[in-house]
């Protein structure tokens, strides 16, 4: 029998589907968009306790979450345990599902500061943060990682446990280390290793180049995994969560989205942008999903340019209006 999964009290469903925390793109005009497509948990683009300490604008507009959402969690990260003991605070105000910290980011001028993925070379530092973290806050607290820095501190079986023991309610697992960044394929037999653990008791969440319905149930089947996180398959693609659900529901694949569907997403989705970001900022961001909005579509290229130039939102609205009457006739194919 299939049995709901709970992070702490918190219902995510059999087989959850969880958005990553994504920079720039997992804020809360693409959210509303995966969750309508069927993501059971997502979380918010990461946010630096120092930013929220200085009050910093960009980071306490990223605290933004609205009750459609949940559950929801907001995903914060630094290099100082104090710091993130306040930001924690500060989050918690905001009235998420979960807390979650982030210890996986691979960009430079994170992780080469100590932060994201650079405390995977200080574990003891990392597990005295989340234990300060845990204490800080009445809400769950969960983490998203990576397997270790590099190939020779692949230590996330033991990581994964000393974590769980200072409190953690669940753990999302990159199956990549820091120095592969996003290159090469995810290794899941580590993943695997931290489920079967027979000393882990917290949900876990595996990570890592799921981008289909098949891979989704590969991991599952494979590797035992509570869920599975997407990323970077879900970016102009929300309708991955549908399809994966679809797909393990009847073992059948899902009729792509229409043209309309398309459409429609990517106006409500920089509308959206535009309303909660303003028109600038919002039209800038929103550039990186329109590639996978119109994948399939034949000679898209001179349209895509359009897009992703274009710097109005009226002048947005007419190339989508163009798009709909060049592509009338355009079936959605797998």
């Amino acid at each position: 029998m299939n049995n709901e999964v709970k992070i702490g009290d918190v219902a995510v469903g059999v087989f959850p589907l969880l958005l990553a925390p994504m920079e720039d793109v997992s804020d809360p005009p693409f959210r509303a968009l995966c969750k309508e497509a069927g993501a059971d948990l997502m979380y918010t683009e990461f946010i630096s306790s120092e930013g929220l300490i200085r009050d910093a604008a960009k980071s306490r507009q990223k605290l933004d979450i609205f009750e459609y959402e949940r559950p929801i969690g907001i995903q914060i990260f630094g290099n100082e345990i104090e710091s993130m003991r306040q930001a924690t605070q500060i989050t918690e105000e905001a009235n998420p599902d979960i807390i979650d910290i982030n210890y996986g980011c691979p960009v430079k001028n994170v992780a080469c500061k100590g932060a994201g993925a650079g405390i995977l070379q200080d574990i003891p530092k990392m597990v005295k943060m989340t234990a300060e973290i845990v204490k800080s806050t009445g809400k769950p607290v969960t983490v998203k990682t990576r397997l270790g820095w590099d190939d020779n501190t692949k230590y996330i079986v033991e990581v994964a446990e000393r974590l769980q023991d200072v409190g953690i309610k669940a753990i999302s697992i990159h199956g990549r280390t820091r120095k592969q960044m996003y290159k090469g394929e995810a290794d899941w037999t580590l993943i695997s290793e931290v489920k079967n653990n027979p000393r882990m008791h917290i949900p876990v969440f595996g990570n890592g180049d799921v981008d289909s319905p098949e891979k989704a149930v590969e991991m599952r089947q494979r590797y035992g995994v509570d869920g599975i996180m997407i990323g970077r398959a879900s970016i102009g693609y929300p309708w991955i969560f549908r399809e994966i659900k679809h797909y393990m529901a009847t073992g059948e694949h899902l009729a792509p989205p229409s043209l309309e569907e398309r459409i429609n997403a990517a106006r409500r989705h920089i509308t959206m942008a535009v309303d909660w970001k303003g028109e600038r900022l919002g039209i800038f961001e929103t550039r990186r999903h329109y590639t996978n909005y119109f994948k399939g579509l034949d000679h898209f290229k001179p349209f895509r340019t359009r897009l992703v130039t274009a710097e109005s939102l009226d002048d947005i609205y007419g190339i989508l209006n163009e798009v709909r009457e060049a592509y009338a006739d355009f079936i959605s194919v797998e």
